[in-house]
């Protein structure tokens, strides 16, 4: 099924309320997830257009994930994970294996294929796993370029640990700190861990934000948020995200897309009949 992501409309008043998104529950190959990206309630945030929250799980001995085969365009994935260990294969002739505190970071260009699963030595004694694969829709002018994979160490990536408050910036730029992986567009894509009665002043300087609740009980300008749920942050605002108790949350964000997206199965464009050239590939 085609689904269609506009872009935020500029010049409009910002809001003044909180967009909240529960997700939906999904199976991808016997992994439990939540979903809040895409939804009704909103479509993308910056160049974020799909966001998976694959929930703790625990695989006995013998049993993994196993994620087949499948191709991707006009888009860039990236995986991190909290707990597990992943196996990562591409066209490209990757093989990478994925810990947790790494970036998997992937972009499709014209077309990229690629394998997600246990590796074999991880499966014999049984594993957790629990972590983020989130996709960004790639720039018009680098939607059909080539293809690219990246594996980025946990010590590449820059941390803020300052009065209760860790800020690791994932990807993108934001609370002074900078990713080391290649996003083709303003990017923010933060794991922030606070402890109980900390604050985090969340800047204005990405146009889009939203704030997702790993664990715990935080709250936004005083607002209770609900553990899994996406909440979006009104334009041009700063706000303030204190801990209640000790919390786990991403920030995500950036620019608004550079015109409408289509998404139909794991294809990403701004030209509808370049999905359909993909799909009868």
């Amino acid at each position: 099924m085609l689904s269609v992501i506009q872009p935020a409309q500029t010049g409009m008043p910002p809001m003044t309320t909180l967009t909240v998104i529960r997700p939906r529950p999904e199976d991808v190959e016997g992994q439990p997830i939540l979903r809040p990206l895409p939804s009704r309630e909103c479509r993308s945030v910056g160049p974020f257009v799909f966001f998976d929250h694959m929930l703790p799980t625990r695989y006995a001995p013998g049993s993994g994930m196993n994620i087949r085969q499948h191709p991707h365009i006009g888009l860039s994935t990236l995986t991190y994970l909290f707990e597990g260990t992943l196996l990562h294969k591409d066209s490209l002739g990757s093989d990478q294996v994925v810990q947790a505190g790494e970036v998997s970071w992937m972009t499709a260009g014209s077309a990229i294929a690629h394998v997600e699963r246990t590796p074999e030595a991880v499966k014999a004694s049984g594993f957790t796993l629990h972590g983020l694969q989130v996709w960004l829709a790639s720039p018009k002018h680098h939607e059909t370029g080539p293809g690219h994979y990246s594996h980025h160490p946990a010590a590449s990536l820059p941390v803020s640990d300052n009065l209760g408050v860790q800020v690791r910036l994932i990807a993108g730029s934001g609370f002074c700190l900078k990713s080391p992986v290649p996003v083709l567009s303003p990017t923010l894509y933060a794991e922030v861990r606070m402890q109980t009665a900390t604050t985090l002043l969340i800047p204005d300087e990405h146009e889009e934000r939203a704030v997702y609740v790993l664990e715990g009980d935080a709250q936004l300008d005083g607002e209770p948020l609900a553990v899994h749920s996406l909440v979006v942050l009104p334009a041009g605002q700063e706000m303030t995200l204190s801990a209640e108790s000790d919390c786990h949350l991403v920030i995500l964000g950036g620019a608004p897309l550079d015109g409408p997206r289509r998404i139909n199965w794991n294809f990403v464009a701004s030209d509808p009949a370049v999905i359909e050239q993909a799909r009868q590939r």
